[in-house]
């Protein structure tokens, strides 16, 4: 029924409107003035852009056919393992080849030999041993001389070392022989027609222990034993034992040790001041001593506060001294490892013996008298450091004082002694004792410009003061030295040594029967002062082979170390070095 009335209420509704806008239309709006009260300003607007990739109808522009994808999917069994990752490896220079064993031997002039001999075994992870056998030897021909001046040396020596978990030792023995002869007669002397025996052997045997315990109340200890003889019936005990307590304090460390030794030995020939030989000389000297010591560690300071306790003993006369001695040194840091302070005063009762004697100067004659040297005090101060990372050096100034040094003296010349050998004609040395203050300057630089090249270059001057009013005879005020060693490439290597020594003083002296020594005529000698310069060259063939060429006293100065003793010429000598493994 709502449908019935609907229709017609919307049929009479349009009707009506459309009779309204008909009469609308017929109406004449009328006629109407416009007025313009702007300029016409025209604007250009932005031109269409035609587009980088216009689109294409075109009829042969193929289209592109809708595919349509779809996945079949079989399971597959995987047998896939992965495999473990490893790192990277990074190429490595091999590491050179190490042998355990060399030998080296050469000839020169005139009729030098020089051989040598050296191997190192492992026994174990734990333990080694060593062995090494040295001779030199050279018939002399020095020019002048008319004694024969023939000098041989040979050493052996054997080592054996164990290192064990909390500590460490080891023993070693050795052997040496020297040959020399006293062919420094005086300038002047005419020993045409006579016979001479003028040739001295020495002859050593030692053996030597060691041992070192880590983290112990009980430090270390060693102990030496050394048999010294020689040729005319000279012989000379040497015994000495040292340990060492370590004590912790805190901070600190306190440190004794305790020490024996012991040197006794006779001559059968008398002194040389003496008219006549019927009465030899023997002698016995042991110390005892203990030295205390507290270090102190503090950043940059380092000082050792210690005093060495020592009671001597001369046994052959019976008698004895207790002696007391500083044992201080410190250093400080003043600019990291650039600038280094460093200082001490030290003292010690020192055993001088005939085997020290002979390695200092194998001219000596058999007839010293052997006593300890009482060196009241060292005093020193100096700075040492890096100048760059590969240049370090070192200056010391000292003062010492020391009682009964010992000095080397040409023996009086003594024609109406008879010994065995003939070493009482001026052309040995004897041991005179002096009280001696020495004031010292010390320098030394050295550069280490790779591992290819070294250079090292030291000078001390030194002021000595005698309680005899005597110079120090043959001690030089003044020393140098100068070291270098360079690596050419891979195969060529070489080396320089030059060094320097002052004038000494020395005297000579003619003995006069049943006089005392102050009365004998006496003449001071001057020994000039000299530079020596030796040199080597070497070429390595392969890694076990190389050959070498060396040179003595290049600038060919016939200069005297030792008074009436003048030195060989121009020496030059050829050899090889092979390396193995034993």
């Amino acid at each position: 029924m709502y449908t019935r009335i609907a229709w017609p209420l919307l049929s009479f509704f349009f009707m009506a409107q459309w009779a309204v806008s008909q009469e609308t239309e017929t109406e004449d709006i009328g006629t109407q003035t416009v007025t313009v009260t702007k300029a016409y300003t025209p604007t250009v607007a932005d031109a269409f852009k035609i587009k980088s990739v216009p689109n294409l109808n075109d009829s042969i522009v193929l289209q592109k056919k809708k595919i349509e994808y779809s996945i079949f999917s079989v399971p597959v069994a995987s047998t896939f393992t992965p495999a473990k990752g490893t790192a990277s490896k990074v190429e490595r220079v091999p590491p050179p080849v190490l042998y355990n064993t060399y030998a080296s031997a050469g000839g020169g002039n005139p009729a030098n030999v020089l051989a040598e001999f050296h191997t190192s075994q492992d026994i174990d992870r734990e333990s080694n041993y060593t062995l090494s056998l040295n001779h030199n030897s050279s018939q002399g021909n020095i020019e002048g001389v008319v004694l024969d001046n023939v000098f041989a040396n040979t050493q052996l020596n054997a080592a054996y070392k164990k290192r064990e978990r909390d500590m460490d030792w080891g023993a070693n023995v050795g052997l040496q022989h020297q040959f020399y002869n006293w062919y420094g007669l005086p300038e002047g002397f005419d020993a045409t027609g006579l016979l001479f025996d003028e040739g001295q052997n020495y002859f050593m045997a030692e053996a030597a222990g060691h041992i070192h315990v880590e983290d112990a109340l009980f430090d270390k200890a060693d102990a030496l034993y050394r048999r010294f003889w020689d040729g005319v019936e000279s012989g000379e005990n040497r015994a000495r034992i040292h340990g060492a307590v370590q004590l912790p304090l805190n901070e600190e460390q306190l440190g004794v040790g305790v020490h024996a030794d012991y040197v006794g030995g006779s001559f059968v020939n008398a002194n040389l001041n003496s008219s006549t030989n019927d009465q030899g000389i023997a002698y016995g000297n042991l110390q005892v001593g203990i030295h205390p010591s507290l270090q102190l560690l503090r950043d940059d300071l380092s000082l050792n506060l210690g005093v060495n306790l020592v009671y001597g003993m001369d046994l052959e006369n019976s008698e004895g001294n207790f002696y007391i001695y500083p044992a201080v040194t410190a250093s400080y840091r003043l600019m990291e490892e650039t600038v280094i302070a460093y200082g001490g005063v030290e003292g010690e009762l020192r055993q001088n013996s005939y085997y020290d004697f002979v390695e200092h100067n194998p001219f000596v004659s058999p007839t010293l008298q052997i006593a300890p040297t009482d060196s009241q005090y060292n005093a020193y101060v100096g700075f040492k450091g890096q100048l760059l990372p590969n240049v370090g050096y070192n200056v010391k100034g000292s003062y010492s004082a020391e009682n009964f040094s010992p000095l080397f003296k040409l023996n009086p010349f003594n024609d109406f002694r008879n010994d065995d050998r003939t070493y009482y004609l001026g052309n040995s040395f004897e041991v005179f004792y002096d009280d001696i203050k020495t004031l010292g300057m010390f320098a030394e630089i050295n550069v280490d410009i790779n591992r290819d090249f070294t250079l090292g270059l030291n000078a001390e001057v030194l002021d000595y003061s005698t309680e005899t009013g005597n110079p120090a005879w043959n001690r030089p005020n003044l020393t140098a030295s100068m070291m270098m060693d360079y690596q050419i490439g891979e195969k060529w290597f070489t080396g320089i040594n030059l060094f320097f020594v002052g004038e000494r003083e020395d005297v000579a002296t003619t003995a006069v029967p049943n006089a005392p020594i102050t009365d004998f005529p006496a003449t001071q000698v001057t020994l000039e002062s000299f530079f020596d310069a030796n040199a080597h060259l070497g070429y390595r063939v392969n890694k076990q082979l190389s050959v070498f060429v060396k040179g003595a006293n290049l600038a060919n100065n016939n200069y005297q170390r030792w008074a009436n003793f003048p030195v060989q010429g121009l020496q030059v000598l050829a050899g090889a070095t092979y390396r193995f493994d034993l």
